[in-house]
């Protein structure tokens, strides 16, 4: 199982399958308006800002960084003001003595919208970015505008069953192993303690292998978007219950095809895995496509 659990680890921390480190340093092309580190329950908190506009928040996946979403911050901050974060013992955000959860995250995002003088912002988290997401909605529905959750599942048992055993092998014992990998040398260039990284993996252990389930408090959420791919970790029976759970499926259209529309929507893109999601450029068009769309609340 130890030969498996390291593509998962890997998968989870969206690594893609061409694993050259060029694909985890993002080639922008627009300097940040701002970074700084917000203080934010005992957090440093990094942060950067892009672009101009209505404000949208956006949160990487497991063992990782800003960084992680390459163009993918360019894109979207053509139109709109972008604050990239790096979550709690990833990137420059140095670790604190607390568990790592999603709920904690998700408070500080919460206080780090509160602490820009925001008022709302929209959030989008991919993997456990997502998770971090929901739980920053759920908590604080007043700080939390529009959702955008990108492969990441309301349930544990919404993974298929290999990711799931591959969640159960991840740990500090792994970290020895990981060091050639561009997830690690990206982490080492960017941590404040680059020797916490078995204390990072340890921490994302325990929250991967507590279960959880999240369906029935979805419909509190706002107005939310979920993307996966097709080739994505969540099972489809789960993609579906998730996205029902929202209000969605179009039940009478009536002539005009608006009745009975839910407010949430769902996408899946085509040829896209859980490690190429972060970059497609596919994932900006369709996260803009539903923020300039739809109601900003």
């Amino acid at each position: 199982m130890k030969a498996l659990a390291v593509p998962l680890v890997l998968a989870f921390a969206c690594t893609p399958r061409s694993t050259s480190p060029a694909m985890f340093e993002r080639e922008n092309t627009m300097t940040a308006i701002k970074s700084g580190y917000a203080p934010v329950n005992g957090l440093q908190l990094y942060y950067e800002i892009h672009g101009s506009g209505d404000p949208l928040i956006v949160l990487h996946g497991a063992i990782g960084s800003v960084e992680m979403f390459g163009p993918t911050i360019d894109a979207l901050a053509a139109h709109r003001q972008v604050i990239a974060v790096d979550l709690q013992a990833h990137g420059r955000t140095a670790d604190i003595d607390r568990p790592m959860t999603t709920e904690a995250m998700g408070d500080d995002i919460a206080a780090l919208i509160a602490h820009l003088g925001l008022g709302q912002a929209d959030v989008m988290g991919y993997s456990l970015g997502g998770g971090v997401a929901f739980q920053a909605a759920l908590r604080h529905p007043d700080r939390v505008r529009r959702l955008v959750i990108v492969s990441w599942g309301f349930s544990r048992a919404g993974y298929f069953p290999e990711v799931q055993a591959g969640f159960n092998h991840i740990g500090p014992e792994l970290a020895e192993m990981m060091k050639p990998s561009p997830v690690y040398q990206t982490y080492a260039r960017l941590a404040p303690r680059p020797a916490d990284f078995p204390v990072l993996l340890g921490k994302l252990g325990a929250l991967v292998k507590t279960d959880y389930d999240w369906l029935d408090q979805a419909a509190k959420l706002p107005q939310t978007l979920i993307v996966v791919g097709d080739a994505d970790a969540l099972q489809p029976a789960h993609l579906y219950a998730m996205y029902a759970r929202l209000g969605g499926g179009l039940r009478d259209p009536g002539w005009d095809g608006s009745a009975g529309r839910s407010q949430s929507q769902l996408a899946i893109l085509p040829g896209v895995s859980h490690y190429d999601m972060p970059t497609t450029p596919a994932l900006a068009t369709t996260v803009e496509r539903f923020l300039a769309t739809t109601a900003r609340g």
